[in-house]
């Protein structure tokens, strides 16, 4: 029977009056917020300096051509995408892999205000830098995917269609002894 309160997302210990403690907080979950207001804090103190160093003028140009820099890479690297997959599709071929990610997440990059990000923007259009973060990354994957319990089991999930018309959601579990 319903009664229409929300179930609760932990459920609460066998004894009375003592709930069940929360699981604790991932890493990720709690570096990544700091690391984003230290990145804010950086960016901000690198624009004042360099303004105070030279002029607003000098610091307005700087974002703007790295912003109109940004738009450029990001515009060619998505034509280039683009253009691979079609001649891909047209030879029945996989598309090949390029550093058109990591081109557009430099472009994008180099769009943010800041200079700490045009650099590392600037960085990542490098084809040498391309490489070492595109088998950095690939490496990191591929460990992620063969961990029990993280992105790997995700794609691990059964659907049972019953004669009825029902469709039960399941998840596949290994017994890997």
């Amino acid at each position: 029977m319903t009664t229409g309160a929300p179930t609760p997302a932990y459920p609460t210990s066998d004894r009375p009056g003592r709930p069940q403690p929360q699981p604790r907080r991932s890493r990720l979950r709690t570096f990544v917020p700091l690391g984003l207001a230290a990145w804010l804090v950086l960016e901000i103190w690198l624009l004042t300096t360099v303004a105070g160093a030279s002029s607003g003028l000098v610091v307005f140009l700087l974002l703007i051509a790295g912003f109109v820099l940004g738009s450029v890479v990001i515009k060619r690297a998505g034509r280039r995408a683009f253009r691979n997959l079609n001649e891909a599709l047209q030879r029945g071929a996989a598309p090949s892999r390029g550093g058109n990610g990591l081109m557009m997440l430099g472009g994008l990059l180099l769009m943010i205000p800041g200079l700490l990000s045009d650099v590392v923007g600037l960085l990542l259009l490098l084809p040498p830098v391309q490489k070492a973060v595109g088998a950095f990354a690939e490496r990191r994957l591929r460990a992620a995917a063969a961990t029990p319990g993280t992105l790997g089991d995700a794609f691990q999930q059964a659907r049972i269609h019953r004669p009825d018309g029902k469709v039960v959601q399941g998840e596949v579990v290994r017994d890997d002894r």
